[in-house]
């Protein structure tokens, strides 16, 4: 059978995967080893050193190469490590397009460590391409887009953007970590990489911290396996099993959580003391329809703004959630909630956060797979104290 041609479910499962050659066991081994014993010097059996490779951690690069579509998957120790190998492709002088409304951490690299080393980063919104259009010039090298965008939920019509990196010869990324491979599939829309901070919805139970790029072209993924391994920044044996073990639920893991999100989307939407709830599967949001043709379902992550809030009526609500937690990270089995302006996007500076709409007032939730009526009535009594 090629396990290519298999769907998604059965891939998440068993894409890339085969029984260990050592002793059939069905689970990849945890080979929790630095080294490996040469018979002769280069006389091996496919692994020497384990930042170079890992048989654990090769078992997870290829579920990640086959879930997405790709061909090469690379893992990481975390969704940041993972930034830093793509812009290690790039020169100073170099330009970056990039999501305006974007992940706190990939802004903090982008502006903080690779602006100062001569690249320049143009922030603009996606969702519509003559904003892109205006940034592209000689000089432009990379395109990152996040969507759905954290924490604004924006989405950005990948396929178009991806044309116009074609047209211009633009190395074009997308973070699929809000959507996973199980909603999204950039690179069977154009993109060239895959990124995913694979410590949420892939891993799943907020017990592995961990990153992923996937790719299709082979000279691109030759250049990011000797980043991978001359920057050293790879992930661990132990946390390479927890992700593929995470990555074989991934598909009934998102079916609960995009029925969760829908149901507690529409309780806040309704809710006469909230005023804005940011969620692509509403009708009237932005680029709905975009959504519609790219994504599978919706997701579970949503943001949302109480009626004439402040930035304490935010830090009271979250205060009082009882069954979702206040906490950094997203994408796991329990909902959490956080606050943007002081939590995962607290490095962006104030004004540049507001002008993406990013507010003070804003709470951000990752809606997890527990009861729907628990976390709805979590929520209302947040809201109505």
């Amino acid at each position: 059978m090629d396990k290519r041609q298999l769907k998604f479910n059965s891939k998440a499962i068993h894409g890339g995967q085969a029984p260990d050659k050592a002793y059939g066991a069905v689970m990849p081994p945890i080979y929790q080893t630095s080294t490996y014993a040469q018979t002769t010097p280069g006389g091996h059996m496919g692994y020497m050193y384990s930042r170079s490779a890992n048989p654990t951690r090769t078992a997870l690069e290829d579920s990640l190469a086959s879930i997405e579509n790709g061909t090469f998957g690379m893992a990481f120790g975390s969704g940041i490590a993972a930034i830093d190998a793509v812009m290690k492709l790039m020169n100073p002088g170099d330009e970056v397009i990039a999501t305006s409304d974007i992940y706190g951490g990939s802004y903090r690299i982008f502006r903080k460590i690779y602006e100062k080393y001569g690249v320049v980063f143009h922030f603009v919104g996606m969702q519509d391409l003559e904003e892109i259009k205006a940034k592209v010039n000689s000089n432009t090298k990379l395109i990152w887009v996040e969507t759905p965008t954290n924490p604004m939920m924006n989405i950005v019509d990948i396929k178009r953007v991806s044309q116009l990196a074609k047209k211009h010869h633009i190395l074009f990324a997308v973070d699929n970590t809000f959507a996973t491979p199980y909603l999204q599939l950039p690179l069977d829309l154009g993109a060239d990489i895959v990124m995913h901070s694979a410590t949420k919805y892939l891993g799943g139970h907020s017990d592995v911290v961990l990153g992923a790029l996937v790719v299709k072209d082979k000279d691109l993924a030759d250049q990011l396996y000797f980043i991978q391994n001359a920057s050293g920044a790879i992930c661990g044996p132990m946390d390479s099993f927890l992700v593929l073990r995470g990555i074989k639920t991934l598909h009934v893991r998102m079916q609960r959580h995009c029925e969760n999100g829908r149901a507690v989307a529409q309780f806040l939407a309704d809710h006469p003391k909230i005023d804005k709830v940011y969620w692509p599967g509403f009708p009237d949001h932005p680029n709905h329809e975009v959504a519609k043709e790219q994504m599978k379902d919706f997701g579970a992550m949503i943001s949302f703004v109480p009626k004439g809030g402040d930035y304490q009526d935010a830090i009271k609500i979250v205060e009082r959630l009882q069954l979702f937690t206040l906490a950094e990270s997203l994408g796991g089995v329990e909902s959490l909630a956080g606050h943007p302006a002081s939590m995962s996007h607290s490095g962006i500076p104030k004004e540049e956060r507001e002008k993406s709409g990013v507010v003070d007032a804003m709470i951000r939730l990752s809606v997890g797979i527990e009861d729907s009526d628990d976390l709805i009535a979590d929520l209302r009594r947040a809201i109505e104290h």
